[in-house]
């Protein structure tokens, strides 16, 4: 039975006949009777009584007046909280991460993001790059990716992928003829990063420093594809994830070396403040991340 038929029930009944009816249902009164002889031939019973002044329900009549309230009911309070979704999934994010590589994964993320959720704006903050724990603490940004989970109990942290950092070099790089790459070989290495401070650069932090090994020189290249076009010069050492250099144009005399016996692995962490966990449009900014990137 179509809704249509309950709405006509309902509508006739508060208005009291069916010429009443014709302005609140946008239909001519010969429409709405052509709709309740329908749908009386289809039940096999009559719905109303038909009085001049006033309508009244049938004994069967009654018991579909009762069922066609509930139904109506019920989809009334579907949409509003259809209407309360919809309303919880609009919104911007601010995203940003501790490590410039990793950017190189989010732009197509978002234009995806964008297609599936046209009522979320995500948007990439590089000026909190490196410190991206800080400012979501400050509210300045809403999400941040980072490879150390932060003690701090008002943030909420979620590990969805691992990777490897490779020293990435010219194919004539006297490192090149070594197996692995260890933390001694870096003394008279030109180490290229991709921007200071030290602390963020995972190679130095997680690999030299605890071997007090500090590279014979270190230069900031902001951009990777600038990085690449000195490692083909084999003007020093980059220190990346192979993910990370997918999308660009890699030249042919780059070769990748294993950092350590065990390698340097890397777990990297979604961080959010525990008082947007709940709220729709970051759990699906969170969900889509996690399908994209684990």
């Amino acid at each position: 039975m179509e809704i249509k038929y309950f709405k006509l029930i309902k509508t006739i009944v508060e208005e009291g006949n069916l010429a009443n009816s014709t302005g609140k249902l946008f239909l001519t009164q010969s429409a709405l009777s052509h709709q309740l002889k329908e749908l009386e031939l289809q039940l096999g019973f009559k719905v109303f009584y038909r009085k001049r002044a006033q309508w009244e329900l049938t004994e069967e009549g009654s018991e579909l007046y009762k069922i066609g309230n509930t139904i109506l009911e019920n989809i009334e309070v579907g949409l509003q909280n259809i209407k309360k979704i919809q309303a919880g999934s609009t919104g911007v994010i601010k995203v940003s991460t501790e490590c410039f590589s990793f950017y190189h994964g989010l732009p197509k993320f978002i234009q995806k993001m964008g297609m599936l959720y046209p009522d979320i704006n995500v948007d990439l903050s590089l000026e909190s790059t490196h410190q991206p724990i800080d400012k979501l603490l400050t509210n300045e940004i809403d999400i941040s990716i980072v490879t150390t989970k932060p003690a701090n109990d008002t943030l909420w942290s979620l590990p969805f992928f691992e990777d490897e950092v490779y020293a990435v070099l010219h194919k004539e790089h006297p490192l090149h003829l070594e197996k692995v790459i260890l933390p001694k070989h870096f003394l008279n290495t030109h180490l290229i990063i991709h921007s200071y401070p030290l602390e963020t650069v995972s190679v130095y932090q997680d690999f030299l420093k605890p071997e007090k090994v500090h590279p014979a020189k270190i230069s900031a290249i902001p951009l990777t594809q600038v990085a690449l076009e000195m490692i083909d010069a084999n003007i020093g050492v980059l220190c990346m994830p192979k993910w990370a250099l997918k999308s660009l144009n890699v030249p042919e005399n780059v070769t990748y070396k294993k950092l350590g016996k065990n390698g340097l692995k890397r777990k990297h962490y979604l961080v959010v403040r525990k008082t947007d966990k709940d709220k729709k449009y970051i759990n699906d900014f969170i969900t889509n991340f996690v399908e994209e990137f684990s």
